[in-house]
């Protein structure tokens, strides 16, 4: 009875269910992504995420079958590079990938902005579109790398192409505007993409996170008020 509980409440938070999918293959692609059968395994999971990002967007002002339209020429690329190592086909996927993931981020903002209310599912879906923002920018630097290799350097084999949970932390930190982090853009394409990528940041923390934020305490003091009998605003 338990289970089947929480199995109700899960489908009724999608956006959770995307966030808790990403935030495990950031963790998981380190393990993977240089063992031999790391390829394979990383395009699947890929495909997984595209599966639940797309029944997320269906739950958002967003158009499912835009969503569907760029997911499906990702998986045939991602199927094909698995079968016949094919890197050539790693721009054109890491491209499309990006444009999909800023789309579904697109979506869960305006399914986030269009009431003056926050919902939890709302709450994780402020997370989920900061998560799909940064893989967004995860695959354009990926793309930029393989047009242009010694795009990006590190602390550590400098020379080296930047793997993607390198691109993916430095995506967070641009994101976050935290700064932290070890891997710097060397090429002005990827320093505008830089550049791009802390506005939006910013615009998103200072826009939509912080309306969340305001709705969330507007709630908890139309409530306090509710209990109290109507107190005026100024008791609370």
């Amino acid at each position: 009875m338990r289970n089947t509980r929480l199995f109700i409440h899960t489908r009724g938070h999608p956006s959770a269910i995307l966030l808790l999918v990403q935030l495990t293959g950031m963790l998981l692609y380190p393990f993977i992504e240089r063992t031999p059968e790391s390829h394979v395994t990383f395009n699947a999971f890929g495909i997984v995420v595209l599966a639940f990002t797309i029944r997320m967007v269906r739950r958002t002002p967003g158009e499912t079958r835009v969503s569907v339209a760029l997911a499906v020429p990702i998986i045939i690329l991602l199927v094909l590079q698995s079968l016949f190592d094919l890197p050539v086909l790693l721009p054109w996927s890491s491209g499309l990938e990006a444009l999909f993931y800023f789309y579904a981020a697109l979506s869960l903002v305006a399914y986030m902005m269009e009431d003056q209310r926050a919902t939890t599912d709302e709450l994780f879906a402020a997370a989920a579109t900061f998560t799909l923002l940064a893989w967004g920018f995860t695959h354009l630097y990926i793309l930029v790398q393989e047009l242009q290799p010694g795009t990006f350097a590190a602390a550590v084999n400098a020379a080296a192409p930047r793997t993607w949970s390198e691109l993916n932390y430095l995506s967070f930190a641009l994101l976050s505007s935290t700064g932290i982090g070890d891997v710097i853009p060397l090429t002005p394409h990827a320093r505008a993409l830089a550049s791009v990528e802390m506005l939006v940041g910013l615009m998103y923390l200072a826009a939509v996170v912080a309306r969340l934020i305001g709705f969330t305490t507007q709630g908890r003091i139309a409530r306090r008020r509710e209990r109290r009998g109507g107190d005026s605003w100024e008791q609370d």
